[in-house]
């Protein structure tokens, strides 16, 4: 073994994919890594580490999120990673040593994920030597932006209705109209107006895109409310735009039109509560 490698291989795939490498800095990665091995790295995972991880486009990369930092800043690099078809997570930097790259494999737990590593089943709480197995194992879905709704039932009617949580309201359908509830997490601007005229869902909640100038980003719900559709709002501070899930679970509904006020759903209600309404009313 050269002393002076920065690499240490904590894991090798027993099915040939490739290893776990650890390391103690982002800029460890090298061009041993590409396309085959899974990168723990005890660096932040701001987008400039990302960029030098990406530069040799490892199988997968997991290091710290450091506290996550103003604006994400310390975890903006997952989602640089995402772009460029690179399943990433965290970890939390309480669980292990900032610059010990093994004592991060051994001791991390997962904090934040992308999706390409989600698909993955890298979950917060995972330990990072098993999100590590899975990252090695796992291979995302492979599809283009379009393909991937994340189209999820959150809870079924006594008639066989649902409420989907899904990541656009483009991902709205013809089995939607005037049955399903869809919680969606892009804004309720004026663009959102032909997707929502086109499925014509049963309900729906959205983000108000932290409404914006002249409460732009719920412009929507008012004028969809003249075609009879009941809709709703959460406040984008506090869910995340872009996750359906996110907005179903973090929601909290800040917006509401005539049309959803008359099934019960009000301004400070949780999104659940909110689409159950919707449903059921």
């Amino acid at each position: 073994m050269d002393p002076n490698d920065k690499q240490t291989t904590v894991f090798v795939s027993p099915t040939g994919t490739g290893s776990v490498m650890a390391m103690d800095s982002a800029y460890d990665v090298d061009e041993r890594n590409t396309g085959k091995d899974v990168c723990v790295n005890s660096s932040y995972c701001g987008v400039l580490p990302a960029r030098f991880i990406a530069e040799h486009s490892p199988r997968a990369a997991i290091g710290m999120d450091c506290g996550i930092g103003p604006e994400g800043s310390a975890i903006a690099g997952l989602w640089y990673l995402e772009a460029l078809n690179i399943p990433a997570a965290v970890a939390d930097v309480m669980t292990a040593h900032l610059g010990n790259g093994v004592h991060l494999y051994e001791n991390g737990v997962i904090s934040f994920a992308n999706q390409l590593a989600l698909d993955c089943g890298v979950l917060p709480g995972v330990s990072v030597k098993d999100a590590a197995y899975l990252l090695l194992e796992k291979d995302p879905q492979e599809a283009s932006a379009s393909e991937i709704t994340n189209r999820t039932v959150m809870e079924t009617s006594e008639n066989g209705e649902h409420i989907i949580a899904t990541d656009s309201i483009a991902f709205g359908t013809d089995e939607d109209t005037d049955t399903n509830v869809l919680v969606t997490a892009g804004h309720t601007g004026r663009s959102a107006v032909p997707y929502l005229l086109k499925c014509r869902p049963k309900g729906f909640i959205c983000s108000d895109g932290g409404k914006g100038l002249d409460d732009s980003g719920v412009a929507g719900l008012y004028i969809v409310e003249e075609e009879g559709l009941a809709g709703a709002t959460v406040d984008a501070r506090l869910a995340r735009m872009g996750s359906g899930l996110s907005h179903y679970y973090d929601g909290v509904i800040s917006a509401v039109n005539s049309c959803a006020a008359s099934k019960g759903v009000s301004i400070g209600m949780g999104a659940p509560e909110a689409a159950s309404l919707l449903l059921n009313n």
